[in-house]
């Protein structure tokens, strides 16, 4: 798999289904080179024998809701400004209807129970910002007055001058007749030319204020939004999150989970019966604990949030709840695996979809259950679930597998403490011996997977074996394996990326253990950075958006505020201790250090400033910048920079570690 196949790698997004559960539409995903950007439509497969077909034709189609009575599929649909506003098709398929006009485009939305209107989130500028006044470049707007302990986001920008609020706005009739430009005419003196009408209709907004609102769901009646409240601290960061009902006829709203309660709230459904279920987590007296934070599945009741998982074990992290019947499905994710489990209200789980899979997105009716999957050779699928079999009903992974990929080797290996350290060998064709590339993921609450990773098969396609390990820190191993590392950064996580790497070329002899490099983004840019500071047999490295000078982050990072805090620690020896800026002169491995421009996570100056280091203490050292990208360059950039930054990986290690 070279750099441009990138375009092969096809995301199956969350499905959707209607109440007789007989058709599935979902919507694909993938980077396309010659529109630089990322495209994707809906998809409708009739259940359980049809053959997927193409149901929009859309540039970027997403988020597929099917309507409460089946007849009418909504999604999301960039406008001529390329702002993401609600359209609604005919189930069968057909032109689509604009439902909305946001300003800055829908963030979220739902179907109200009735079918007639939609609830949904967007973000209001503030005036003379963001393209309200006609003409008014960014550069002249007014400054911008800051309060509070956060002013912006990777991704979105500032945040308080644009916060997100609730709006419903009225479903329209997808075989209505359309409206039409009015002609010019000369009018009787004084007359005003006809408006056109409004399309779509104006939404009523629901909530205002500062604060910002997430996610969106119905009450099981239809008469109330559950929605979370997100406001900006004045000093201190609390993570702990509030959770309201706001009446839809503009009448109040009422709090159903309170702050007190010290949970930090990543998803919401609504039963049948109105029952509320919550992924969450606990946040800790201080409200800001989240590493590992063991996020399970709880129910609102009437003596307060009750947890249905339990929290060392089950990691529900990087899921959603759909509500089947009386139980809930959700994902767990474990040595690699996103599992799709049944959890019951008394607790019971079990397994619905194993195996080597990785559970994006599901949807359940009718005793069915459609779930996208990604896969060793295939990066996005759908799946039926149907009766207690299992089958896959897409092939998307079909161009991706044709342009040449391996099946990475499973391992577990026994670490210098007699810790077991779990990971994988990817290596190419033949009996080498090969270079060997250590690649170290980012998080560090974070897991390598099973899934098809184009950062694994470029390299390998390119001649390079790989080894890559979930060390402790990481997530999918239990709460205990992912707390290890706090206020310890570059210490167990340190010795086992290590001992994986000795112990697999030790155990396989296609491994040339005397040419190695080291690459890793994020929080692997950090442990890379702290690797080639205490050990120098590499040829090479890569530092990559790097969380590389703790004493910095706070005052830069959007997770300034905690992250650090919580991680690294709050004094000065804590923060050197663990910091790769305080042993950047130890580093001799020639380096290169690979940043964007937009990266608020990680902020541009992490780089900028380790580079400089390396400079000036004579360390060979390159920088590669992106413009215009943030945090997430590798996995949602312009496709051509990602294209561009493959091949600027892959001329680094053929000058530094070549394969041939």
């Amino acid at each position: 798999m070279g750099p441009h196949d990138i375009e092969k790698l096809i995301a199956v997004g969350r499905p959707s289904l209607p109440p007789d559960a007989s058709f599935a539409v979902f919507a694909t995903a993938r980077p396309d080179l010659l529109a630089n950007r990322g495209v994707g439509q809906l998809w409708r497969i009739d259940l359980p024998e049809g053959t997927p077909r193409r149901l929009t034709r859309g540039t970027a189609d997403s988020a597929p809701h099917v309507s409460p009575d089946g007849a009418s599929i909504a999604f999301l649909r960039g406008d001529a400004k390329r702002r993401p506003q609600i359209h609604v098709i005919p189930a069968g398929g057909g032109e689509p209807v604009q439902a909305t006009d946001a300003p800055l485009g829908v963030e979220s939305f739902a179907w109200s129970p009735d079918g007639r209107s939609f609830g949904f989130v967007a973000r209001t500028p503030e005036a003379g910002r963001y393209g309200t006044v006609e003409g008014l470049d960014a550069a002249a707007e007014a400054p911008r007055h800051i309060t509070g302990i956060r002013w912006h986001a990777n991704g979105l920008g500032y945040l308080a001058d644009q916060p997100a609020q609730l709006f419903v706005v009225p479903a329209p009739e997808t075989d209505a007749e359309p409206f039409y430009d009015p002609a010019p005419a000369v009018r009787p003196e004084g007359g005003e030319p006809p408006r056109k009408p409004v399309v779509p209709a104006e939404a009523r907004q629901l909530t205002d204020g500062p604060a910002s609102h997430a996610r969106v769901t119905f009450s099981a009646d239809g008469a109330e939004l559950i929605t979370s409240v997100d406001e900006i601290e004045p000093s201190r960061r609390d993570l702990r999150t509030r959770v309201v009902a706001v009446a839809v006829d503009g009448s109040g709203t009422r709090e159903i989970l309170s702050r007190d309660t010290g949970l930090s709230v990543w998803d919401a459904a609504v039963a049948a019966d109105g029952t509320i279920a919550l992924l969450a987590h606990e946040v800790g007296d201080e409200g800001v604990d989240f590493i590992a934070p063991g996020v399970g599945l709880w129910l609102v009741e009437p003596a307060g949030p009750r947890r249905l998982t339990d929290e060392e074990s089950i990691d529900l992290g990087e899921s959603h709840i759909t509500v089947d019947g009386d139980d809930f499905l959700v994902q767990h994710n474990a040595r690699g695996r996103n599992r799709l489990v049944r959890v019951t209200r008394s607790g019971e789980l079990t397994e619905v979809l194993g195996g080597d899979v990785e559970v994006g997105g599901h949807a359940a009716a009718r005793d069915r259950i459609v779930a996208s999957i990604a896969t060793t050779h295939s990066f996005g699928e759908l799946v039926l679930i149907d009766g207690g079999r299992e089958r896959t009903l897409t092939a998307f992974g079909a161009g991706a597998a044709a342009s040449g990929i391996v099946t990475p080797q499973e391992r577990t290996f026994t670490g210098r403490d007699g810790y077991p350290i779990h990971g994988w060998v990817a290596a190419p064709e033949g009996d080498g011996p090969f270079p060997v590339i250590l690649q170290i993921h980012g998080g560090p609450y974070a897991a390598y997977g099973i899934h098809l990773f184009d950062e694994t098969q470029v390299l390998v396609d390119a001649g390079y074996a790989v080894v890559y390990c979930n060390p402790r820190g990481s997530s999918g191993y239990g709460r205990a394996h992912g707390r290890s590392i706090r206020r310890a950064l570059g210490t167990v996580d340190f010795a086992d990326v290590m001992d994986f790497l000795d112990a697999a070329i030790e155990h396989d002899p296609r491994l040339d253990g005397s040419r190695a490099g080291v690459m890793g983004g994020s929080y692997g840019g950090y442990l890379t950075a702290w690797v080639i500071a205490h050990d120098h047999r590499f040829a090479g490295a890569i530092v990559e958006r790097g969380f590389l000078d703790p004493a910095t982050f706070q005052g830069t990072s959007d997770i300034g505020t905690f992250f650090g805090d919580e991680y690294v620690g709050v004094s000065p020896d804590d923060i050197a201790r663990q910091s790769p800026m305080a042993v950047v002169d130890q580093v001799t491995t020639p380096t290169f250090v690979i940043h964007s421009e937009l990266d608020f996570r990680c902020p541009l100056e992490q780089a900028t400033r380790y580079y400089a280091a390396l400079k000036r203490n004579g360390t060979e050292a390159e920088m590669l910048v992106f413009p215009g990208e943030n945090h997430e360059l590798t996995r949602a950039g312009q496709p051509r920079h990602r294209v561009q930054r493959f091949e600027a990986v892959l001329a680094w290690w053929a000058k530094h570690l070549p394969a041939h």
